[in-house]
């Protein structure tokens, strides 16, 4: 039997697809990309964002027509968006071809669900077909631990340290579909960190909804800065990257941990939602401009060639014309390489969903603008990186059309993607590239030496 996994949202989710794919593998099913020859076909989803919301339920309601052409199929959806309250029912009822139906917590049941629904087909059941699982169960962490992982993301090795988020910002639904922070134990994620470095990963991601929250629930003494310093210590070749940081949460103690580290990437995402410290207040965010700045300019004292980068929102429900002049301005000072810009989206559920909302209008000219402003803010800083030299890490074959002409990209410590002339077989090795040129985001080199 063959499965096709078709993934939604952030890289949690990535990684969880890893898994999915893990415990089907191990179960004896084959991957394939084509859906009209899988067997079983799952939507791992995600709700954290309207259009990756909308996104998904599109591409479910047109597996109604697969599943007539393919009586056998089975269909599960997996991930965020059944773990919203209601979300489950809602699902089942639009769309009855739906076989399997998990929350954030209950993926490492899709095998056994399998069977139990080929178990019913066999005796021509009708009843019980159907399974709709988004409680969160207590001994979560043990079932996760022992699920496999398939990873697909070579020369990056996803590794969770923190699932959940205690945060509950008003505009966010995260709380409520991932549940209350957990944290590995600091022996499991050095254990799978080393075994990515022995299958040769060159870089490892740690991931949580707030990887700085890391250990606080352990008490034992761990937290973010000393795993950081332990996974420095582990022999080998790699790096080591992380997301998301929250900034009340960032220490000094972690920026030491990066500063004195020879893995950890001198790169940091640090969200910052916002300009306005009423908006903040607002999101429930816990910060202000004044620390967000400040942790800026200890972070490039201890680092001064760190690469930021960020989440910024417009249209947040109480955000006046002055808010969003104030995080434009916040754009600028800072410099961020790269910022992932979004319109507020409510959320059902959450705070903010209930407040009155802005104009759609006033929200894209917003978005517009601050698109622009962060365009011309990376075309200049992406020239400064013209005529110096970068460690860069192979990780694919170079999109678009320098793809055809033996071009290959990676990233440098801190975060700038780089094409560069090579081949397949070059991918997951550190190269020294001198950069050449550079156009907006992306730089372009020549590989000097391979390290």
């Amino acid at each position: 039997m063959k499965y096709k996994i078709v993934t939604y949202g952030c890289q949690m989710n990535v990684h969880e697809s890893e898994k999915l794919a893990g415990l089907l593998a191990r179960a004896g099913y084959e991957c394939t990309q084509n859906s009209e020859e899988a067997d079983v076909l799952v939507f791992n989803t995600c709700c954290i964002r309207d259009t990756a919301e909308r996104r998904a339920l599109g591409n479910i309601g047109v597996t109604k027509a697969l599943k007539r052409r393919n009586p056998s199929l089975i269909v599960a959806v997996c991930g965020c968006m059944p773990q919203q309250e209601g979300a489950a029912e809602r699902i089942a009822a639009h769309y009855p071809y739906i076989d399997i139906i998990l929350g954030t917590r209950n993926i490492s049941r899709l095998p056994a669900e399998i069977e139990r629904v080929l178990a019913a087909r066999a005796a021509q059941k009708r009843k019980g077909r159907r399974t709709a699982a988004t409680d969160m169960p207590e001994d979560y962490l043990s079932a996760d631990e022992a699920t496999p992982t398939l990873r697909t993301s070579y020369p990056n090795a996803w590794v969770n340290i923190i699932y959940g988020c205690n945060n509950f910002c008003t505009y966010c639904i995260v709380p409520y579909v991932r549940g209350r922070e957990i944290s590995r134990s600091e022996d499991a994620v050095l254990d799978e960190v080393k075994r990515a470095v022995d299958e040769g990963y060159g870089e490892i991601t740690l991931l949580g909804q707030n990887v700085n929250s890391y250990g606080h629930d352990l008490g034992g003494g761990e937290n973010f800065a000393r795993l950081l310093r332990k996974i420095d210590r582990i022999p080998g070749k790699f790096r080591v990257r992380f997301m998301t940081s929250h900034p009340k949460d960032l220490t000094r103690e972690v920026a030491e941990a990066m500063a004195e580290s020879d893995k950890i990437c001198r790169a940091l995402h640090l969200p910052v939602q916002s300009g306005s410290d009423r908006v903040l207040r607002d999101m429930n965010r816990r910060y202000t401009r004044e620390k967000y700045l400040a942790e800026i300019a200890m972070l490039r004292d201890l680092m001064p060639d760190i690469g930021l980068t960020t989440d910024i929102m417009v249209g947040f429900p109480t955000e006046t014309e002055e808010d969003f002049q104030g995080t434009m301005s916040l754009v600028r000072e800072v410099g961020y390489l790269n910022a992932f810009t979004f319109i507020y989206s409510p959320r059902k559920g959450t705070p903010a969903a209930a407040m009155p909302q802005l104009p759609y209008e006033i929200k894209k000219r917003r978005i517009g603008e601050l698109i622009a402003l962060q365009n011309s803010v990376t075309k200049e800083l992406s020239e400064r990186f013209v005529g110096g030299c970068y460690e860069v890490l192979a990780e694919d074959i170079a999109d678009g059309p320098s793809g055809k002409n033996g071009m290959i990209c990676g990233r440098t410590d801190g975060g700038r993607l780089v094409n560069f002339k090579g081949s397949p077989e070059d991918i997951g090795k550190f190269f020294r590239v001198r950069i050449t040129s550079s156009r907006s985001a992306s730089l372009f080199g020549e590989a000097e030496e391979k390290l």
